[in-house]
C-alpha cells in the first residue's frame, strides 16, 4: 500500500517577493512567499513546486536531463521514474536526430518569470553538445495546485532549415510498480461514424504491453485529457494544449508505464535562427476518485489556463435563434427579444443566417431591412447582451473570397452547410479572416462571438500556401490561434464561446481561447445530461453549455439543461402561451440562483451515466460556501421516489434542506446526508428536482 500524506491541505498565501536569474550554476535556492519555490544544485537537480507538491529533474553523471519523481506535500515520492528507462520533458526528433532522456546536453543558463495570471515560472535553457540546437524548458507552477505546466521551444543554430518531425508533448514514464493501472478518458461530441456523446472510459492496464490509445483535437474521439490511478487512488493526471491531432499512448511495458502524446504527422520547418514552440502540457497528482482528478484539473484549469469573466452573472440564460434555423427576420427577432428579456434572458444570439452568405459576411438586408446594427441597438435597450454567429473557417463556393482567392479553398472539404473549407494555416487566409472578425464585431456592436465550424484544424494539403502542405496540422492550430488571438487584442472584451459543429474541439488551448464551449449539439434532454455528465470530469462547468432545442416547458426538460455552464434556449417563445412563459420565467429564476454555485464548485457524478429508465443525480459541492446543489432527473423509471447520498460535505456540519419544489425543510448533519440521505420526490414519469443543502450558522 503506497502512503499518502494529507498534500493537498488549505494554506493562507501571499504574494511574490521575488524572483531569481542564473548567477551560478552551483547552487541555488528560492522560496516566494505565496508557497511556490524552485530549487537547484548540481548533485540533486531542480525542484520545483508549492505546499501542494514537488516535481523533480536531474542532469545526471552522463550529462542526459531526466524527469525524476513528483512527491506529495511531505516529499513522499507517488510517482518516481526508471533508471533504465528514463524519460525527459524533451523529447523530440529534429531531421533524423532524436533528443529524448539519453541525449547529453549541456546547461547554458536558467532563469525565473511571472506569468500573465500570476502564477511562478522557471525557463531552463541547454544545448546539444554539437551546438546545433538550444532547447527551452520552461515549467510553470501555481499556488495552491499539484499541477506542473510544461513547454519545449527548439532554436535552429544550424544555418539550414530544419525540420520537427516528432514531438512527445507529455513524454513521462513513472517506474512500473506491481499493481493494476487505470485509465480513465472521456469522449468528445461527434454525430460521425456511429456518434459519441461524451462517454466516459475506464481501461485496466494489469498485462505487459496493454495499452490505450487516444486520438484527441479537432475532429478527433477524445479529449485531451487523461487520469491514471494505483488500486490505492494515487493518481496522476495529464493534460495538453493542442486543437490539431494528437496521438495519446498509455502503455505497460516492462519497467515503465509510458505515456506520451505525439503531434499527429509533424514536418514543421523551422528556418536558421527561429523558434519552434512545442504544445504545451501540464501533469499533477490527486488522491482519490475520477471527480478528485476532474477537480483538481478543473480548479488549475481557472487558475492558469481559463480566460477571466468579469461579469458576476456568467454564465448566462441566453436565447438563440436556431430555433428557425436560417429562416430569421428582424421583425420575428424582436418580438423573440421583447419575450426574451422579459423572462430574464442575459444574451440573444442570432444564429446562423445574418449574413449574405458564409464568407460574405455583410448582414443580408432582406432579413434586416434596418440593418444588423439597428437590431443589436434593439437588443442592447432591452438590457440583453448580443451575440452573433461567426464561421471563421468556411466561405461558400460563390463568396466573393473565394471567387477572389479560389487556391484558399482546403483541399479537404468539410461540408459544413455546403461551404467550402478555408486553409487556415495560410497567413493571407488568417489576415482576411482576422480583419472580417474586427470588422463584424465592431460593425454591429457584437459582445458575443458563437464561433462555429466543422473540424477547425482542417486537413488541407495545397501546395503554394505560406505552409508546408505536409504540416497541415502544427500549422493549421497555429492558424487558428493566431486568428483567435489577433481577433481578441483588437476587441478586447467580447466574449468567445467555442462550437466545432457540436463539442469535437474539447482541448485545453480550447480552454485557453474561449469563456466556455458547447457540449453536445441540440441533442434534447437525456443527450444533454449525457453530454455534461462526461465532458464535466475534464472541464470546468462552465465550459459545458447546454443547447435546449424546442421542448414542453416541463421540469424534466429545463432542468436538463440547468446545470454547468451557459443555459442556451433555442424554444421560438412566441408559440409558448401565458403559462408556459410564467414557467420558463421561474425556471431561469432558479438558474440564475444557482448557477454562480456550480461554477466554483466541485462536480459529484453521484449515479452512473443517465440513460433511459435511470435516475440520474449530479451534484455540485461549493466548499468556499460549504453548500451543496444537486440536480436529480427521473428518466421514465417506475419509481417516484429516489434516495439522494451527497458527497464531500463536512460530516459535523448542519445544513438546511430545501427543494425548488418540494416545500419540506430538512435539518441534517453532513454525516446524515452523507450516509442515510434524503428522500427526493419524483411524481411524474420524467420530472427534474434540485436539492440544495446549505449549511446553517452555528
Amino acid at each position: 500500500m503506497t502512503k499518502w500524506t494529507p498534500a493537498f491541505r488549505s494554506t493562507s498565501l501571499r504574494l511574490l517577493t521575488g524572483l531569481f536569474v542564473l548567477g551560478s550554476l552551483t547552487s541555488i535556492k528560492t522560496q516566494v512567499e505565496d508557497s511556490v519555490f524552485f530549487r537547484y544544485n548540481e548533485a540533486s537537480g531542480w525542484v520545483v513546486g508549492n505546499d501542494q507538491f514537488s516535481a523533480c529533474f536531474k542532469m545526471e553523471a552522463d550529462a542526459t536531463f531526466r524527469w525524476v519523481n513528483l512527491t506529495d506535500s511531505t516529499g513522499y515520492t507517488l510517482w518516481e521514474a526508471s533508471q533504465s528507462e528514463p524519460s525527459s520533458p524533451i523529447d523530440l526528433r529534429i531531421n533524423n536526430t532524436i533528443i529524448n532522456a539519453k541525449t547529453p546536453l549541456r546547461l547554458i543558463g536558467q532563469r525565473g518569470f511571472v506569468t500573465p495570471k500570476g502564477g511562478k515560472g522557471l525557463a531552463i535553457s541547454f544545448r546539444d553538445l554539437a551546438e546545433q540546437y538550444e532547447f527551452e524548458l520552461l515549467l510553470e507552477i501555481y499556488a495552491g495546485h499539484p499541477v506542473l505546466h510544461q513547454q519545449v521551444r527548439v532554436k535552429n543554430l544550424r544555418g539550414a532549415r530544419v525540420y520537427l518531425r516528432a514531438n512527445d508533448i507529455v513524454a513521462l514514464a513513472p517506474k512500473l510498480e506491481d499493481v493494476d493501472y487505470r485509465v480513465f478518458r472521456v469522449n468528445q461530441w461527434s454525430v460521425l461514424a456511429g456518434g459519441r456523446n461524451f462517454e466516459p472510459l475506464t481501461t485496466i492496464l494489469s498485462q505487459r504491453m496493454q495499452r490505450v490509445g487516444m486520438q484527441t483535437g479537432a475532429g478527433g474521439a477524445q479529449c485531451t485529457w487523461v487520469a491514471i490511478a494505483k488500486p490505492d487512488n494515487v493518481g496522476l493526471i495529464a493534460g495538453w494544449e493542442f486543437d490539431g491531432l494528437a496521438n495519446a499512448v498509455i502503455q505497460r511495458k516492462d519497467v515503465v508505464l509510458d505515456i506520451g502524446v505525439n503531434v499527429a504527422g509533424l514536418t514543421h520547418p523551422v528556418e536558421p535562427q527561429t523558434w519552434y514552440d512545442a504544445p504545451a502540457s501540464f501533469i499533477g497528482i490527486f488522491i482519490g476518485d475520477w471527480d478528485e482528478a476532474g477537480y483538481r484539473t478543473q480548479r488549475y484549469a481557472e487558475a492558469a489556463l481559463a480566460p477571466k469573466v468579469k461579469d458576476p452573472k456568467f454564465p448566462y440564460i441566453a436565447w438563440d435563434s436556431w430555433g428557425y434555423e436560417t429562416k430569421i427576420h428582424e421583425m420575428s427577432l424582436r418580438r423573440e427579444a421583447d419575450l426574451a428579456a422579459a423572462r430574464g434572458v442575459e444574451l440573444f444570439i442570432v444564429d446562423l443566417g445574418w449574413a449574405k452568405q458564409m464568407g460574405d459576411w455583410e448582414a443580408d438586408p432582406e432579413k434586416f431591412p434596418n440593418g444588423l446594427r439597428a437590431f443589436s441597438d434593439y437588443v442592447h435597450a432591452k438590457g440583453m447582451k448580443f451575440g452573433l454567429h461567426y464561421v471563421i473557417s468556411e466561405a461558400m463556393a460563390g463568396s466573393k473570397v473565394l471567387q477572389d482567392h479560389p487556391e484558399w479553398a482546403c483541399s479537404t472539404n468539410y461540408n459544413y452547410h455546403g461551404a467550402q473549407s478555408l486553409a487556415l494555416g495560410h497567413k493571407p487566409v488568417q489576415d482576411w479572416v482576422i480583419e472580417q472578425g474586427v470588422r463584424i464585431i465592431r460593425e454591429y456592436n457584437v459582445d458575443w462571438i458563437l464561433q462555429d465550424g466543422q473540424t477547425m484544424v482542417k486537413q488541407c494539403t495545397n501546395a503554394g500556401l505560406s505552409y508546408d502542405p505536409r504540416d497541415w496540422n502544427y500549422s493549421g492550430d497555429e492558424g487558428l490561434n493566431r486568428i483567435l488571438r489577433e481577433i481578441q487584442a483588437q476587441t478586447p472584451g467580447v466574449v468567445w464561446e467555442n462550437c466545432a459543429n457540436g463539442g469535437n474541439m474539447m482541448t485545453f488551448s480550447m480552454v485557453r481561447n474561449y469563456v466556455t464551449s458547447i457540449t453536445n449539439d441540440a441533442s434534447g434532454s437525456l443527450g444533454s445530461r449525457q453530454g455534461l455528465f462526461g465532458a464535466s470530469f475534464p472541464f470546468p462547468p462552465r465550459y459545458t453549455d447546454r443547447y435546449m432545442p424546442h421542448a414542453a416547458m416541463t421540469d424534466y426538460n429545463t432542468r436538463s439543461f440547468m446545470f454547468g455552464g451557459p443555459w442556451i434556449l433555442m424554444n421560438r417563445l412566441t408559440d409558448l402561451d401565458a403559462g408556459e412563459l410564467d414557467f420558463l420565467a421561474s425556471e431561469i429564476k432558479t438558474y440564475k440562483e444557482i448557477r454562480n454555485s456550480i461554477t466554483n464548485g466541485k462536480v459529484l457524478h453521484l449515479t452512473p451515466r443517465p440513460a433511459v429508465g435511470r435516475t440520474d443525480a449530479i451534484q455540485s459541492y461549493n466548499p468556499g460556501l460549504d453548500e451543496a446543489v444537486t440536480v436529480v432527473t427521473r428518466d421514465s423509471t417506475t419509481t417516484d421516489r429516489f434516495t439522494l447520498r451527497m458527497r464531500d460535505l463536512v460530516a459535523t456540519h448542519t445544513y438546511r434542506v430545501s427543494f425548488a419544489d418540494d416545500r419540506r425543510i430538512l435539518t441534517m448533519t453532513g454525516e446524515q446526508l452523507m450516509t442515510t440521505g434524503v428522500s427526493v420526490n419524483l411524481p411524474e414519469r420524467e420530472s427534474g428536482e434540485i436539492v440544495y443543502a446549505r449549511r446553517m450558522a452555528q
